[in-house]
């Protein structure tokens, strides 16, 4: 391992956890860090003197973090940057105006490892580079990178998503597959009494069961007896498909004129089995969503607010999205909870994500959790008591990988490990203690 660099006059931007942790990690390293928690035009002149070597501008918002690094760069052109920006058009169109920037987000950082753990095998995390996807493996000391090639041929996701799910559901969609399934079940029934009973031919015996079907009362045997039972059958089967035809007609209208996010067949066809479930779209659980659907995952995106802009992005991107409350039982019941490989707790509250995950093992006490934490000490605290999942601190890998991107060492991978980070560097690894938050 290379010697460290020498000793720099960083500028820190941001107030949100990543940030102070970045400044904290700085400051450790022996670096000359200035903080400034929520600047203004003036305040941020005022700090970029001309000893700033380095600027890492890391807050909440797309927009607020172009402005400020377009302003840092107006002022300080050529300076080292670093930004955190999700949306990827915005992060392209600032780093080819500002070559001297590096974006990445919280996301990018935290998203390999989250994949890794909510497959729960020897991986300690899943990333893309280029066109391929690798798979980090080894312990510490002994990491590297070798070929992810468990990605299943597109045909069989095509059979997959082509295949209608067909099992009981809530809602509008539930009462649409009622009626239909009941209609359809009327037809079959109908036609192989027609065949076995009345001995017609098999396109006949189809005519006389969607006579049936449609109301209209069982067509004429053609002079063939037509026992009186049959008959009873074919009344009761008129009644029963007058009440299955208003069920599913119900369900349809209602599914037509609501928000779908949930498709009966397609990419959006929500899975039965051995897929994740992610809880909460936002920046890091629409990345995490996005990188299993991109190695063959099935998977399924639960959001409180069907207008985030998460659900729009994730249904454009083909994923199908149930809005609800993740931490009621009725809608991790809905989603396939017992059935799933994981369910990965990823809402911006660690407290909404301890919620998620005690109602998870209320249903499935066996279930693979991961949780998302980094905003407070709330995870640490619970995870004392009793097991409550994996847990991944997304603000330490985003303070791990910023203070080193700074210095000019920047990570291929950056992984969670006991009491800190474990970052991958092009001349070997390097542990690193998570950093104290600093109270500026």
């Amino acid at each position: 391992m290379a010697a460290p660099p020498p000793a720099l006059d960083v500028l820190v931007v941001g107030d949100v956890e990543a940030a102070r942790l970045t400044c904290g990690a700085l400051t450790a390293q022996g670096h000359r860090v200035t903080h400034l928690v929520a600047p203004d035009e003036a305040s941020l002149r005022a700090a970029l003197t001309p000893a700033v070597e380095a600027v890492a501008i890391l807050v909440r918002g797309d927009v607020q973090a172009l402005r400020l690094a377009l302003l840092t760069e107006h002022l300080r052109p050529g300076i080292r940057l670093l930004v955190t920006i999700f949306d990827l058009t915005v992060s392209e169109q600032l780093q080819r105006a500002v070559p001297n920037s590096l974006v990445t987000s919280p996301a990018n950082v935290a998203a390999p490892t989250i994949v890794a753990a909510c497959l729960g095998g020897e991986e300690r995390a899943i990333q893309r580079v280029g066109e391929n996807v690798v798979r980090w493996v080894g312990d510490p000391g002994d990491l590297h990178a070798v070929p992810y090639d468990q990605i299943p041929p597109r045909w069989r996701q095509w059979v997959g998503w082509l295949t209608p799910r067909l099992r009981w559901q809530s809602g509008s969609t539930g009462l649409m597959l009622g009626g239909l399934n009941g209609l359809l079940s009327i037809l079959v029934v109908d036609t192989l009494l027609a065949l076995t009973v009345l001995h017609e031919a098999p396109v006949k015996a189809f005519f006389n069961a969607t006579a049936v079907l449609a109301t209209v009362g069982p067509a004429g045997s053609d002079g063939h007896a037509v026992p009186s039972w049959y008959l009873v059958v074919a009344a009761l089967f008129m009644l029963a498909a007058m009440g299955f035809t208003a069920m599913f007609t119900a369900g349809l209208i209602d599914w037509l004129l609501s928000a779908r996010s949930v498709a009966l067949i397609g990419p959006r066809r929500l899975p039965s089995r051995q897929h994740v479930i992610v809880a909460g779209l936002g920046q890091v659980g629409l990345r995490l969503a996005l990188g299993l659907r991109r190695i063959g995952v099935p998977v399924v995106g639960v959001e409180v607010r069907g207008d985030a802009p998460g659900v729009r992005t994730a249904r454009a991107a083909g994923i199908p999205v149930v809005i609800g409350d993740a931490g009621d039982r009725a809608t991790l019941t809905h989603v396939g909870l017992t059935r799933a490989r994981a369910l990965a707790a990823m809402g911006s509250d660690d407290l909404d994500n301890i919620e998620i995950a005690i109602a998870a093992l209320g249903i499935a006490p066996g279930a693979r959790v991961v949780l998302r934490a980094g905003e407070g000490e709330i995870v640490t605290e619970t995870r004392s008591l009793f097991h409550i999942g994996q847990v991944v601190d997304v603000s330490a890998l985003t303070a791990a990988t910023s203070s080193l991107s700074l210095t000019g060492r920047q990570p291929r991978v950056v992984l969670g490990s006991d009491g800190g980070c474990l970052a991958v560097l092009e001349d070997g690894e390097l542990a690193l203690p998570r950093a104290a938050r600093c109270s500026c």
